[in-house]
């Protein structure tokens, strides 16, 4: 029962769109009517600016890291699945018609918890994140800086040894984030994609 729970109370904090919240309460804007029509921190920042762009990433995170937390408290393995079902309920939220963002933000406060409530290693964080830094430094590209952290996180997670539950769960999430960004893949091989000016 607590595996059932965890997942849904993960995938139901997910499900919530900040992008869209935001972008409705404070700038009067539904942001899937512009840019990419994306509800995560890189559209709203290419939408409503700086400041709004970084909130939702912030909120993202926090929505994946929090609920982890807690449900570590009761079970280490249910707060894995609560976690992963967090970035699902990001890229398919049942509050936004199913229709959300591709878990970026949230992919990295769920590797934030699993740092300090499951694996107590911050390289299953640091590693994956320098290689967002860098790769989005060198490309100016969040969807490839996306993609590249991802793996970047199964690597490290391999390298600390974690359990096979944890590696699972990770290489799940590489497979749903590398999914979210297919359109992103083939722009990028065009050389259309888009590069990211307000960070």
């Amino acid at each position: 029962m607590i595996y059932f729970l965890s997942v849904l109370f993960g995938y139901l904090l997910g499900s919530i769109p900040f992008a869209l919240v935001i972008g409705k309460v404070f700038y009067h804007t539904d942001i899937r009517q512009f840019g990419s029509g994306n509800l995560g921190g890189t559209n709203a920042g290419r939408v409503l600016g700086k400041k709004a762009g970084i909130s939702v990433i912030i909120l993202d995170a926090l929505k994946a890291f929090i609920p982890v937390g807690i449900v570590s408290i009761y079970s280490q393995n249910a707060s894995i699945w609560c976690g992963l079902a967090v970035c699902v309920g990001h890229c398919f939220p049942i509050f936004a018609h199913f229709k959300g963002g591709k878990a970026a933000a949230s992919m990295f406060g769920f590797l934030l918890a699993i740092a300090i409530f499951t694996t107590h290693n911050w390289l299953c964080f640091v590693l994956p994140l320098a290689a967002f830094l860098i790769t989005l430094f060198i490309s100016k590209m969040v969807s490839l800086s996306s993609m590249v952290a991802a793996v970047a996180s199964t690597i490290s997670l391999l390298i600390i040894q974690a359990s096979a539950l944890v590696l699972t769960a990770s290489v799940l999430l590489d497979i749903l984030i590398i999914y979210r960004h297919i359109p992103n893949i083939q722009r990028i091989r065009n050389h259309t994609e888009n590069k990211v000016k307000w960070l």
